[in-house]
């Protein structure tokens, strides 16, 4: 292309200049990053593979009183997702929480929010630019008037139970005792609150979770941590593509993605293992907890 062009390939520094650059160092540790690169990527593609023949790789299992044995050893281990089908059985919560009960319980307390977010493609990314603080009892009239919206929501990171008030809340939460850890629970679980249409993109997490449908539903898309390259990563924990309008032009190699739907309806506790895609989408006014504070280590190098 260079000589068609009219460019010398030793004063341009054109072949020469390639076979130069071949040998040095920083050209080859590149070249050996890459393959080592298309070497897990091929590896990922052998799990993808492995997968499609396995049992339930379809969908997403749905389990009642599933041990803390089977659990740990079948999913947690495993790195496979279920659905507690009675998660939230023996908690208050799933009777008592709706919007008008925070409002009254806790209506005077400042919570954090997320605000401003349909004005904002990369609203996740750029989270810190859209915290606000405001009072519960707004924050419920907001909710109860908006309809249908993205535009503000109540996100795991927002401490609001940290609050006097707010922590009396958890008195009234029971879920799934046996696998999660008191002595880590007031550090390690967080409240999500917020209109129908709010959408936590297409991420995944560093850590294993446990997402505790309270009130409303919520649509849940899992996708397999070893399809990582068929998601495009685009920045920390986070994927270029929207997937509920995935442009294929753009992110062909979605199209291999296997896309687990999950309803996740109030009672029931959907097991998020650690690496894997997920978004999600509420259909209605939705409260929902996470925990992180498993009866197993919960900490991994991302390094």
């Amino acid at each position: 292309m260079m000589t068609r062009n009219g460019a010398s390939p030793i004063a341009d520094g054109g072949v020469a200049g390639v076979e130069m650059s071949r040998a040095t160092p920083t050209t080859n540790g590149s070249a050996k990053i890459a393959r080592k690169l298309r070497k897990l990527e091929a590896l990922m593609g052998v799990y993808s593979e492995l997968w499609a023949h396995t049992k339930g790789s379809k969908r997403v299992e749905r389990r009642s009183n599933l041990s803390a044995e089977e659990f740990f050893r079948c999913y947690y281990s495993g790195n496979r997702p279920v659905v507690f089908q009675d998660g939230l059985r023996d908690s208050p919560a799933l009777a008592n929480w709706n919007p008008d009960y925070l409002k009254a319980r806790c209506g005077s307390e400042m919570v954090g929010v997320m605000a401003g977010r349909s004005a904002d493609r990369d609203y996740e990314i750029n989270s810190d630019h859209h915290k606000t603080r405001t009072r519960m009892r707004d924050f419920v009239d907001r909710v109860k008037q908006a309809g249908q919206t993205n535009d503000f929501y109540m996100v795991a990171n927002n401490r609001s139970l940290e609050s006097r008030k707010m922590k009396r809340l958890l008195d009234e939460v029971h879920v799934l005792e046996h696998i999660l850890d008191p002595v880590l629970a007031q550090s390690r679980i967080f409240l999500w609150f917020g209109p129908g249409g709010t959408v936590t993109p297409l991420h995944h997490d560093s850590m294993n979770i446990l997402l505790a449908q309270v009130y409303g539903r919520k649509r849940v898309m899992l996708i397999p941590s070893f399809q990582t390259p068929c998601v495009y990563n685009r920045v920390g924990v986070y994927s270029a593509v929207d997937c509920e309008k995935p442009d294929y032009t753009r992110f062909p190699l979605f199209r291999k993605a296997t896309r687990l739907k999950v309803l996740l309806e109030p009672g029931q506790v959907l097991f998020i293992p650690v690496g894997w895609w997920h978004h999600v989408r509420s259909m209605d006014e939705s409260i929902s907890l996470s925990f992180t504070n498993f009866r197993a280590g919960n900490d991994y190098n991302w390094n």
